[in-house]
Parts: C-alpha cells; structure tokens; sequence
C-alpha cells in the first residue's frame, strides 16, 4: 500500500521504518520542542498516534505538520537516539504527493524544479551578486583547494549578498586557492527536504553529487549550514570533504593570517544556528573566529550551544507561516540578547540572519543594537 511518498508493507511499515515501537513515551521530545510554547505541536503525540497506520492519512492533514522547524531538539533530547521529526516529515510528503500544499510551498517546490532555486528567481542571475569583483571562476577537471557553495539565499537575497560578497574580497586579500561554481549551482535540497517533495530531493542529490564531482576540489565550503548540514548527511557519493565556511576561517585566524585594520568595540553574542550546532555539532568554530576580531568582546546565551534557541527559519517555514499570535522565536531571542547587553548579535546563517533581523525591526530595537552575519563583520575589520 502506497500513501504519500512512503511505501508501506508487511515488511516495511511506517512503524518499523522510523522505529516507533523503540518510544519509550519519556515526551522529553516534547518537553524540548521550542515551538510548544507557541503552537499546539506535540511531537511524542504525533509519534504515538503514527503507531496505528490507519490514522496516517488523518494525521497528515494536521496543520500542526508544519509548524515543526526541523532543529532537531527532540533528536538530539530522545534518550532511545529516536528522531521523531523524522515522523513529521513523512507526513508532509504525503501531503506533497497529494498536491494539497499552500501555494508558496508548491511555488518554490517548482522554481527549484525550473530554475534550481525555491525563490522564484531566474537561474541566469544567480550570479549577479558578483558584479564589480574580481571572482575566481572553478573550471571542471582542474584541481582547486577550496570549492565553494554559495547557497540560494545568499545568491539572490540583497541583504545577504555581502556574505558572498565579503567572502571574495577576503580570499582575494589572503590570495587563496579557490573556485566558485557559477549558474550551474543549483539547490542543494535541504529545504526541499524538509517541505516534503522526496522525489525531487532524490533528484537534486543525484544532479548536484555529479556536478560537484566534476571539480578537482581539495573540499567544498558550504556558506550556509543548511547545504553543509545536508551535503554531510545525504550525499554519501561526494568525492570532497564539505566544510562551512566558519570552519575555514578558524583555521585562518589559527594561524594568523587575517590582516586586521581596526577593532570591533562591541559587546557581541553569538546564535548557534539550528543547522550547524544541533545537527551537525560545530560550536566552537563561530566563536574562536569571533574572539579573534580584536574589540570584541565575546557573550553568551544562556541557551546556547546544543541548547539553543530555534530561530523557526528552518524547516521550511520560509514558505509556511505560523497561525499562532505568540511570541516568535527570533523575538523573545532578541530580547535575550537585550537583557545581556549585546550591542550585536552574530550569526553564520542566512535564514537565521533574516528572522532575527525582522524580529529586531518588529520589536523597535534597530537603535539599540543589530544583528549581523560573521562574514559581514569579518568585512569590517579585514584590510581590503
């Protein structure tokens, strides 16, 4: 019996593919979820129900489905080593394949189809944000050191162009062995993913594995911990090690090679990025670069490291809003960072970047502090 995209048989069933008889109903996946507090997402509920296959189809037309970010807390809390979000996302590909998704799902579902992006933008400009830099351009077949991977956000978004941006002027400075990809990049799928369309996941693996094993790369950079994150997880066939970008510049600053023209005097806290701490365990790399921007002054959530706060930016809920009126997530982070008296708060994540900073805006704080991608302070600070 076919539901969704999940086959489901006397030997494979919903059950015993995400290994529900392994709950132990502790509900400390629930306990953990950061979006409880605002909506009405009970992930240990969700697990228990999924027992009785019969409901499958039921629990699929929850609205609850959506309201999950993806950041892994209820994986990285469940004492069996369980990831009930897992559970959450089977169901949305059912809905996927029914083809009763909202609108701005099914838009950027097919954008990333036509034009290998999720924002409805055209392939041909994906490069755009180039213009008036010197840019290394990586060619197939021909060795490089660093390959790197810009990300779709990153490439289209004006407001986190200067990532792309700062990066080039920086490697250009310290005069690195690097490449980029050029229009040929396309999505690497961790969204598409996370909003249910298996199918085309599978696709882009497949596409994107044989595009970057066409590049003589010593290792790709991920600029966001979304392509890192997926590239690690669900493309075994990749000749080159992946690493983001922050873990490039630790080693920079490790070895003293970044050329400072002035100080950062500012008290600064860094958001651990759902996709780079909780899901793939790099925490230290972030702040040892920060530490090392002479003037800063380093601080530290409360929640933070495996403990941190979800932005919701992840999961898809760039192309799913919330129902609920309370607090956001990115809001009641910022207030945090208020009360400990940051004058910036620091993150190496687009979709991060851009909650926070409309939280910041909604909340009336621009005066008072700001939040900044660490590639966007690096620019600050590094001699051109």
């Amino acid at each position: 019996m076919m539901r969704g995209m999940i086959m489901i048989s006397e030997t494979n069933s919903f059950t015993e593919k995400f290994d529900l008889l392994g709950c132990i109903q502790c509900g400390r996946c629930t306990g953990g979820c950061p979006v409880t507090v605002r909506a009405d997402l009970n992930v240990r509920r969700f697990v228990y129900d999924a027992y009785n296959e019969e409901k499958l189809d039921e629990l699929a037309r929850l609205a609850e489905i959506w309201d999950c970010t993806t950041c892994n807390t209820c994986a990285v809390r469940c004492p069996k080593g369980l990831k009930p979000l897992e559970v959450l996302l089977a169901l949305r590909s059912m809905v996927v394949e029914s083809g009763k998704v909202e609108p701005t799902v099914r838009d950027a579902l097919q954008s990333v189809l036509l034009e290998g992006n999720p924002w409805e933008k055209p392939r041909a400009i994906r490069c755009d944000w180039m213009d008036g830099l010197d840019v290394k351009m990586a060619e197939p077949g021909v060795p490089v050191e660093n390959l790197f991977f810009v990300c779709c956000t990153i490439a289209y978004d004006p407001r986190l162009q200067i990532i792309a941006r700062n990066m080039v002027r920086i490697l250009n400075k310290l005069d690195l062995d690097y490449g980029f990809i050029g229009t040929d990049e396309t999505c690497c799928g961790s969204e598409v993913r996370t909003l249910g369309e298996e199918g085309l996941f599978e696709m882009l693996i497949e596409d994107n594995t044989e595009l970057l094993n066409s590049f003589e790369a010593k290792r790709i950079v991920a600029f966001s911990p979304h392509c890192f994150s997926v590239f690690n997880t669900y493309y075994p066939d990749l000749k080159s090690e992946v690493i983001h970008y922050t873990q490039l510049f630790d080693e920079l600053v490790g070895e003293n090679k970044i050329p400072w023209r002035g100080e950062l005097q500012k008290k600064v806290v860094y958001h651990d990025p759902c996709y780079l701490g909780k899901l793939s365990g790099v925490y230290d790399e972030p702040r040892s670069v920060l530490q090392k921007i002479p003037g800063v002054e380093l601080l530290e959530f409360d929640r933070c490291r495996e403990r941190s706060l979800c932005c919701e930016g992840s999961g898809g809920k760039m192309w799913v809003e919330s129902h609920s009126k309370k607090e956001r997530l990115a809001e009641t982070r910022i207030k945090d960072a208020r009360a400990l008296g940051a004058d910036i708060v620091a993150v190496s994540c687009p979709f991060c970047l851009l909650t926070l900073e409309d939280a910041l805006k909604g909340l009336g704080f621009e005066e008072e502090m700001r939040v900044a991608e660490i590639m966007e302070l690096l620019g600050e600070v590094v001699e051109e």
